[in-house]
């Protein structure tokens, strides 16, 4: 799929953003315990991070899943492997550009160019884990916020994944989602999740906020007081626990 040279240097540059951000309140104590993902603590976050930097580093180098994966790191320091692995994660995309073929878990796009908006959204996500463990925590970018959003929404949800009926919450109801100016319609029951980027027909519920308020409420790291809902609430309190199975 082609990226714009403009939108490929808008996500590494999120991506250099953020990552720099994770290394600055990792650096704040890596002991302390992440309140968005239970059981883990901020040096958990950062080995995570690292890991998926580096698992990235080889599939656009093999252009393939690496196997076997993930290698032993156990014996490095959290913070220097991680100083490492975001370096190389920047460079394997600046040198793979936006259009080399590779393994990607997209239906569309089996290019690089996946990978920068995945690795720049990824990263905010977890910068976000980070600052909730310091309650030191800073919005995420309106744009990407967005974008990540319309990821969510359009790939992990509406992605081909439930044909089997494999949900522990098959709600059969139409959701939209609207914040600052961009609406997404989802219609969903046990074996399909169909997403479309518009406002367009009925809807058993809405569900409003501003794009970071919204984006770090689909992802649970927001509380659902962050947002407004109008309509079935049991609607959308299945929608968001349909969220939930897919981007656990």
């Amino acid at each position: 799929m082609s990226l714009p040279p403009e939108r490929a240097a808008f996500y590494l540059a999120c991506l250099q953003d953020d990552s720099a951000r994770l290394a600055e309140v990792g650096r704040l104590g890596l002991a302390a315990e992440v309140p968005s993902c239970p059981g883990w603590t901020v040096e958990t976050v950062v080995r995570h991070i690292s890991t998926v930097y580096l698992h990235k580093v080889e599939i656009l180098k093999l252009g393939a899943l690496p196997d076997p994966w993930p290698p032993n790191l156990d014996d490095r320091d959290a913070l220097e492997l991680y100083e490492e692995a975001r370096a190389a994660v920047v460079t394997a995309l600046e040198q793979a550009g936006t259009d080399l073929p590779t393994w990607t878990f997209s239906p569309d796009d089996k290019t690089s160019a996946f990978w920068y908006r995945r690795m720049a959204l990824e990263t905010a996500v977890h910068r976000i884990d980070t600052e909730l463990a310091h309650d030191v925590v800073t919005p995420v970018d309106r744009e990407l916020a967005l974008d990540g959003i319309d990821e969510l929404l359009v790939l992990m949800l509406g992605g081909p994944w439930w044909e089997e009926g494999d949900t522990e919450h098959p709600v059969d109801a139409t959701v939209r989602v609207t914040s600052e100016g961009r609406s997404w319609t989802a219609r969903l029951d046990a074996t399909t999740a169909t997403v479309t980027p518009d406002a367009e027909g009925e809807a058993d519920a809405e569900i409003f906020g501003e794009a970071n308020d919204l984006y770090l409420w689909l992802w649970g790291r927001q509380p659902a007081d962050s947002i407004q809902t109008v309509g079935d609430e049991a609607a959308a309190a299945a929608f968001r626990n349909r969220i939930a199975e897919c981007t656990t």
